[in-house]
């Protein structure tokens, strides 16, 4: 009897086999080069293994083919188990002549077109569970590529959700009510699998995800499935994991269509990367996607709060990343419609952030000065938040006024800003200076674009407006402390002139109105215009 026991197998220290090594060695290539062709009696011999795949489950499987002939059941419950046993077990190619047990796995793997749905998970399980070796990963493949393409055919049995309006909170039907119904219905079945594949670690998510987006499953079921993975498994994971969770989830996206996810599901991302740390490559993927959206962005998105150290209320070097990103888009995809409403959209932010007394000139000024000219068809929201962050930092010099200002176009800013400006003592005195110029070179466009009816009083004002233009080219030269309340004066009498000439221009339309509708009526006028009274 002992004869046949003469062998002690310890595997991975879970326990110890009594074994006949003769019977083993017919099977197993790793046993016959172990101990020849010799089938002695050799007592107290011993092999340890420390790695066997499967542990002691894996080697008792091993040891029911050999026990049985060279027979066993292989069904997906055991499959991966008794393929990875069998490739470290060297039993390719057995020594007696019967079908060796990888030759069986690959059969077995052959019918996984046959499988059910309960079958592939728990061959994926395994797959997870498992130390893989060497032709594992062949199983793993196939695994995920018939999991795949359960996906894709219940996907395409479906609307594409794409046609749908969806945030991030779900998804919205914009259909009638008839048909409301049916299509919960149906995107309810491009979608049951989530719960299932939740058992799944981040690298098998990765690798799921990898495979879905080159069988060209919708974008957006697989962007609704990541932002479900990443909600559900949150609930109980620790730190760590929560930080892989989430770049998986950010690197997945970055791959995708990025009109995918929504500005408002970036941000939600953003905003839980925030106490998470997570590596600086998929922070940047993060922040481009956002900047490439920025457009549909919200003042209340941007104003995240500093990162702990930092002495600024909210992270403003976090918005000149985006913005760096989103100009980087070009002009073919930086619109000028995007482009103004973008601005729009920072000087808001900027206006927010002013009174922040820890905000740096140079952050300030990056801001202000970071789109062209022709993003702004109005500077003065931009003037008033430079007008309060000029009354938080008194302490400024004039060289950084002066720097501040240079943000500013005083061609765009109204009457009532530059009126303002004149009297802000605030600022520089070139900026009030500038802002005259400017008002002053608008009255003689507007005198000059004043249709010419014989109204001998507008050119007389014109050549009022000439002297009075050259008097402030040379108010550079002027002791402004003495002359700014005549620049005052001035500058109001323009505007109350202006105020004069839209008026006579708009009661000028209104008369040519009712003469092209008379000659259209066969009537006719024999007054004249009025005349504006000089």
């Amino acid at each position: 009897m002992e004869s046949y026991c003469n062998l002690e197998v310890d595997v991975n220290g879970e326990e110890t086999f009594i074994v006949d090594k003769a019977v083993i060695a017919q099977y197993s290539g790793k046993f016959a080069k172990l101990f020849g062709k010799s089938s002695g009696g050799t007592r107290n011999l011993k092999v340890i293994f420390h790695d066997f795949p499967g542990g002691a489950e894996g080697f008792e499987l091993i040891l029911r083919f050999c026990y049985n002939s060279g027979k066993a059941y292989i069904s997906p419950s055991n499959l991966l188990l008794a393929r990875c046993a069998a490739e470290y077990m060297e039993m390719k190619e057995s020594v007696v002549d019967v079908s060796n047990l990888f030759e069986q796995t690959e059969k077995s793997l052959q019918e996984i077109s046959y499988w059910t749905w309960s079958d592939l998970l728990i061959v994926l399980k395994q797959c997870q569970n498992l130390s893989l070796v060497a032709d594992s990963s062949v199983m793993l493949e196939r695994c995920l590529d018939s999991v795949v393409g359960r996906v894709v055919l219940a996907s395409e049995a479906s609307p594409c959700p794409s046609t749908c309006s969806t945030d991030s909170s779900g998804i919205r039907f914009s259909c009638d009510s008839k048909s409301t119904e049916s299509m919960k219905t149906n995107f309810s079945r491009s979608t049951w699998w989530f719960e299932d594949l939740l058992f799944l670690n981040p690298l098998f998510v990765e690798m799921l995800v990898k495979s879905m987006l080159s069988r060209k499953l919708d974008h957006v079921v697989i962007s609704r499935f990541l932002l479900y993975y990443q909600k559900a498994k949150f609930s109980t994971a620790a730190t760590y994991e929560k930080s892989k969770i989430i770049e998986m989830v950010i690197d997945m996206h970055y791959n995708m269509d990025h009109s995918t996810v929504s500005c408002k599901t970036l941000f939600g991302i953003l905003r839980v990367t925030v106490c998470l740390n997570i590596s600086k490559c998929s922070r940047n993927k993060l922040e481009n996607m956002i900047g490439s959206q920025l457009d549909q962005a919200t003042l209340d998105n941007l104003l995240v709060p500093s990162p702990y150290g930092i002495s600024y209320l909210y992270d403003v070097s976090l918005v000149l990343r985006f913005l760096k990103a989103f100009l980087r888009g070009g002009t073919g995809l930086v619109t000028p419609i995007r482009m103004r409403k973008v601005a729009s959209l920072i000087d808001l932010y900027i206006a927010e952030i002013a009174p922040d007394p820890c905000l740096k000139t140079s952050k300030f000024l990056a801001l202000a000065t970071a789109f062209p000219d022709s993003a702004r068809d109005s500077y003065d929201e931009l003037y008033h938040a430079v007008d309060m962050y000029l009354e938080v930092h008194a302490q400024l010099s004039q060289e950084e006024r002066v720097k501040i200002c240079c943000g500013l176009n005083y061609d765009k800013l109204s009457p009532q800003a530059c009126l303002h400006l004149s009297q802000n003592s605030k600022f520089p005195s070139k900026s009030a200076v500038h802002a005259l110029i400017s008002q002053q070179s608008k009255l003689k466009d507007l005198l000059h674009d004043t249709p010419n009816c014989g109204l001998s009083g507008v050119a007389q004002r014109g050549k009022k407006d000439k002297t009075s233009e050259q008097d402030v080219l040379y108010a550079s030269n002027f002791d402004l402390s003495a002359d700014n309340e005549k620049l005052r004066a001035h500058l109001q009498g323009m505007q109350c002139r202006v105020m004069e000439l839209e008026k006579f221009c708009r009661k000028m339309q209104t008369q040519m109105t009712k003469i092209t509708k008379s000659k259209a009526s066969g009537h006719s006028y024999t007054r004249s215009l009025p005349k504006l009274c000089s």
